[in-house]
């Protein structure tokens, strides 16, 4: 599928090394708030919007992880950016993954966070397309809070927030993007990547458990994993200062 220009922020010093942020399906580029605040002095910080999700095209689908990707590297090279850390979380970091297995040159250091090799059947993801067909993202994005963030986190104005983010999600984008999770197949692969990796995992996390992101770092020969207590999903937003500590000390090798 041809690439397509996805809607990105860029901040930081133009000089600084370069950090792609890449959210979870249903997301848009404020999903990374608190990493952008804390890292946009030290790297010239990337964060974007899928295809399909917040302010980018809405191409037909279905899509691939492949496409997500395309676009990925598409921005790269429209900014001519040689080579760059990436930070992917859960479709972002399937996003990651493939990139770092085909285009190695392109990725300094890798961070996969609550992320999978493998999100489960196509059937599941087609029942979850079908009911964001019938019933809208406005019901899916209630129920999203209670993978996305565990019962302790209280910050009503971030639950708000992150609500507010995934109901404004284009329909037919999420629909497209289920579809890339579900045919997404990539156990096989992981020992072909050679980018220096660290999986950040969520304790609380039931939608990529810790135990796929422990196969990963197994499976990917310069890597370790990170579980962090106290987080779901969305662990970048739980547990931003931890978090943003892992970050910072794995870019710099």
């Amino acid at each position: 599928m041809k690439p397509v220009e996805v809607h990105r922020m860029i901040e930081g010093p133009q000089d600084a090394p370069v950090l792609v942020l890449s959210g979870s399906v249903g997301s848009n580029l404020d999903m990374w708030l608190p990493q952008r605040e804390a890292l946009s002095g030290e790297y010239q910080v990337i964060s974007y919007d899928h295809r399909g999700h917040g302010k980018s095209p809405v191409p037909p689908g279905p899509y691939q992880i492949a496409d997500l990707a395309g676009d990925v590297l598409a921005m790269l090279d429209q900014l001519q950016i040689e080579k760059a850390h990436f930070c992917g979380l859960s479709l972002g970091g399937a996003v990651g993954m493939w990139l770092s297995r085909y285009h190695p040159h392109r990725i300094d250091q890798l961070v996969l966070a609550c992320t999978s090799s493998w999100f489960g059947t196509a059937e599941y993801w087609a029942d979850r397309a079908e009911s964001v067909r019938a019933e809208g993202m406005d019901r899916l994005a209630e129920a999203t809070l209670g993978r996305w963030l565990s019962k302790d986190f209280t910050d009503a104005g971030q639950r708000t927030a992150i609500r507010t983010m995934v109901a404004n999600t284009p329909q037919d984008g999420y629909i497209s993007a289920c579809s890339a999770l579900g045919a997404w197949d990539f156990a096989d692969q992981l020992a072909e990547i050679p980018t220096p990796t660290l999986a950040i995992a969520g304790a609380e996390d039931a939608a990529t458990p810790p135990d796929h992101l422990r196969d990963i770092a197994a499976a990917i020969p310069r890597s370790r994993v990170v579980v962090l207590d106290g987080a779901a999903h969305l662990a970048n937003v739980e547990r931003p200062v931890e978090f943003n500590d892992l970050l910072r000390a794995h870019l710099l090798g």
